[in-house]
């Protein structure tokens, strides 16, 4: 089977989501990285749409 294309680029360092785990005595299964990404990218492009409404082109803590 073909892996499907990434809707985005990865926002993230793997290696500190399996820290951050560890640290709590749980795993990260290999399918959690995809929708950790998929909601870290949802929340940027709703941080831009704000961020363009208020006619910025800077993002800001508050359009988070």
């Amino acid at each position: 089977m073909a892996k499907k294309k990434a809707k985005f680029p990865t926002f993230f360092v793997k290696s500190a989501v399996k820290t951050f785990a560890k640290e709590h005595d749980m795993m990260v299964g290999s399918d959690a990285y995809d929708a950790i990404n998929e909601k870290i990218g949802n929340m940027l492009l709703a941080a831009a749409g704000r961020c363009k409404d208020n006619k910025r082109k800077t993002l800001k803590a508050y359009d988070m």
